[in-house]
């Protein structure tokens, strides 16, 4: 394949809106991630659900902030600046936030959560679900036991799915904050009743930190509407921008007037290059008070490329077209005896099979050219856009050979 150069008004003109069908997909969409697509010629990848196949043009989009660099030194700032503003508005127009300093560049979702749970003076209690993915599991559980944090968990039942009525009642007995996905990392569980759960958060006293890395993308969002106080996510996995490319959204409401956190540096002062000292500082306003020290800009030009192009092609579009491929290989799966969970609205992007021994099965995929991954006892397929119908039958067969022996 021949390498395309990715610009905003010729892909939205190359995409159109129209249902997404395999052969659009590898008329219009393939060309535009030749260099992979070559690179992983052989290999059916289905690991979708934890790092994003790039576009060709990330690659290009990463150089042009290196040349400014090297062409321009520390007038290279204005460039970046540019590409900053740029990845928050883009981010703001997926995630349904109103404004693009809601949007705080992070490098990586746990910043985020940091920098909510150093809001507090006092030790709030927070309420979270066992479901929630290890970076952030992991610092709840270690701010908890140095006394920063009391710590809560709503536990799954048998099959590894969480219930709406065990989350209020939970709520019921109190907590400052709740951190919750929308999708569940293990099991792509969609969290039921999340308006509902949102709502009781706030009637019982408790904000809401949400958890969207696994659905921003490909999966319908709207924080304005869900009304949650904060969200953290990323661009690694549906945005196709690889690591470091993260963020945390704020509520306007917790802007001005805002909440301050002490996760900040030189970039949150309101003139940050006059390089005054007042005491106590003067913050910047909106969101940028929120901005820490230098910040890290190369992630900034890597999640262009996939920010654009998901613009592009549609968040319902690409939910739709999950929707079906998930459903093609649950039906391919059933046929050789394996029963999987996925193709649902209750679903998040991928399909899971419980097996006592997903993380082998996992392993033995792979070493026939089918990357799978597994958290748990759960194996996770994630077919995307550009995966076809015989890379499914072949991984479903794949599958059922070996789960079956």
């Amino acid at each position: 394949m021949t390498s395309v150069r990715l610009e905003e008004p010729a892909i939205a003109a190359a995409l159109g809106s129209g249902p997404l069908t395999e052969a659009f997909v590898r008329e219009r969409i393939a060309p535009f991630f030749s260099r992979v697509l070559d690179a992983q010629r052989g290999r059916i990848y289905l690991a979708n659900h934890s790092l994003g196949r790039p576009l060709d043009a990330t690659a290009d989009d990463v150089r042009e902030g290196l040349a400014a660099w090297s062409a321009r030194m520390g007038d290279a700032g204005e460039d970046w600046a540019a590409e900053m503003a740029a990845y928050r508005s883009r981010l703001a127009a997926l995630t349904g936030a109103p404004r693009a300093d809601c949007i705080v560049p992070k490098t990586s979702a746990g910043q985020g959560l940091r920098a909510v749970l150093n809001t507090y003076d006092r030790v709030p209690r927070v309420l979270a679900t066992r479901g929630e993915f290890d970076s952030l599991d992991l610092i709840l559980r270690e701010y908890a036991r140095r006394g920063r944090i009391t710590l809560a968990f709503v536990e799954p039942d048998a099959d590894g799915l969480f219930a709406a009525k065990d989350m209020l009642d939970a709520l019921s007995r109190g907590a400052d904050l709740l951190v919750v996905s929308q999708v569940l990392f293990q099991t792509g569980q969609v969290m039921p009743e999340l308006p509902r759960i949102v709502a009781a958060a706030h009637a019982a006293g408790a904000r809401v930190l949400l958890d969207v890395y696994h659905s921003l993308g490909v999966f319908p969002l709207d924080l304005t509407a869900l009304d949650v106080d904060f969200a953290v996510g990323g661009s690694y996995k549906y945005l196709r921008g690889g690591p470091g490319a993260c963020f945390l959204y704020l509520a306007p409401r917790h802007l001005d007037p805002r909440i301050a956190t002490l996760d900040v540096g030189w970039f949150a002062k309101d003139s940050p290059f006059d390089y005054a000292r007042p005491d106590p500082p003067r913050f910047a306003a909106g969101g940028d008070a929120w901005l820490e020290s230098t910040p890290a800009v190369l992630p900034l030009y890597q999640a262009r490329a996939g920010q654009i192009f998901t613009q592009a092609v549609g968040v319902a579009r690409l939910r739709a077209y999950s929707l079906e491929m998930q459903r093609r290989l649950v039906l391919r799966l059933a046929e050789r005896g394996v029963a999987a969970r996925g193709g649902a609205p209750d679903c998040g992007a991928f399909v899971t099979v419980r097996h006592r021994a997903a993380t082998s099965l996992a392993a033995d995929l792979e070493a026939r050219g089918v990357v799978t991954d597994a958290r748990g006892p759960w194996l996770r397929i994630c077919p995307d856009v550009l995966s076809t119908d015989a890379e499914l039958a072949t991984a479903a067969a794949a599958v059922g050979e070996i789960a079956g022996s």
